[in-house]
């Protein structure tokens, strides 16, 4: 074994005990161990906080009896055990004397417009379908672009499938897939794992490859014109750039448009009245569009029929969206608008929306 050459007289212990005291002070100092979320094996999970003149520290999650408080040791560490919790992503906060907030522990946070929620994922066994799995991966790359028609600065998230690399003639079909009204367009990716469901589904032989475009769909600070501004940024800025850059196939029958609540609404609107770009249409949840917001599609009816290959809609029983639905699906049966009608559990959450994508994606290009 090596040893080193002790100079100017020192002995180890001498040395051990010179360090030993000049370290004393930043050990004083250094904060307590704070690691949050602690995952234990048996699925029950430690949630810590370090906040030594707080009042009250609550967690509040979306798993099944969501809200625990925490207890407060010597050291200003606020600490609760909850669980155990079933294999899934789920969004979580702290609530700090009333303020909610991240949990500063956890550096998985869910991209939001007012970031206020961490991410707890804890994977199944066997592996769910949005969980990462051991299989080819595709690559997801963030775009920064200037929108001439918001005269702004925009951003939108782009996935392509195993392979799309090494395949450099090969043209893939494109979804555009958006959120919902507190998110962007990284929530799909980070928090959805919209990549890793993908991935899985072409692993098992259940998709077809394909390229997804995800936008940003605040295009307004207007709530009553964010569509109609979303549609002009996405005909005349994104699907130009998605052209130049990527390699998509041409033609409606290769496009589809799908979102979430917000998102749902402006897929549903956009598709429905520019059959022409989109043969593939959807809704999760959606804040669905009037009949006069569909007029296009609706008259005549015959020439949408022809157009539309997949309209597929769905909702939870227990979303606050639903009547809003349910009203839309009415509508289009009233008019002879052929679509597909999912009426599932649940409610207006990204558990359900997962599950949705996971449905849908199957379904398309086919």
């Amino acid at each position: 074994m090596k040893t080193l050459p002790l100079a100017l007289g020192l002995t180890l212990g001498s040395l051990a005990a010179g360090l030993h005291a000049a370290d004393a002070p930043a050990r004083r100092n250094r904060p307590p161990v704070t690691a949050s979320p602690e995952i234990l094996d048996d699925h029950r999970i430690v949630f810590r906080m370090q906040a030594p003149q707080a009042r009250e520290v609550l967690v509040l999650g979306q798993w099944t009896d969501g809200r625990a408080s925490l207890a407060r040791n010597d050291e200003g560490v606020w600490e609760t055990t909850v669980g155990p919790i079933a294999p899934g992503v789920y969004e979580y906060s702290f609530s700090v004397d009333g303020l909610r907030m991240i949990d500063p522990g956890n550096p998985a946070i869910k991209p939001m417009r007012q970031p206020r929620t961490s991410i707890l994922h804890l994977p199944g066994n066997p592996p769910l379908v949005h969980d990462f799995q051991d299989v080819p991966h595709g690559v997801v790359r963030s775009h920064s672009y200037w929108s001439r028609s918001l005269d702004r600065l925009r951003a939108l998230t782009v996935y392509t499938p195993p392979g799309y690399d090494a395949a450099p003639d090969r043209r893939y079909p494109t979804l555009y897939l958006q959120h919902g009204s507190g998110d962007n367009q990284d929530t799909w990716t980070v928090h959805g794992k919209a990549h890793w469901i993908l991935d899985n589904l072409l692993a098992a032989d259940r998709a077809q490859p394909m390229i997804v475009v995800m936008m940003d769909g605040h295009a307004s600070l207007e709530r009553e014109g964010n569509t109609a501004a979303f549609e002009r940024d996405l005909f005349e800025d994104v699907l130009p750039m998605i052209e130049a850059a990527y390699r998509p196939a041409p033609g409606a029958e290769n496009r589809g448009i799908v979102g979430l609540s917000m998102g749902g609404g402006q897929s549903l609107t956009v598709g429905l009245n520019h059959l022409d770009r989109f043969a593939w249409v959807g809704g999760f949840s959606s804040s669905a569009p009037s009949v006069e917001q569909i007029a296009t599609a609706l008259q005549p009816p015959a020439r949408t029929r022809e157009r539309l290959r997949l309209l597929w809609i769905a909702c939870g029983r227990d979303d606050f969206l639903l009547d809003r639905n349910q009203a839309f699906v009415a509508a289009l049966k009233e008019g002879g608008i052929p679509h597909e009608w999912h009426l599932t559990g649940g409610n207006h959450s990204w558990p359900v929306w997962r599950g949705y994508l996971a449905e849908f994606l199957p379904r398309l290009f086919r």
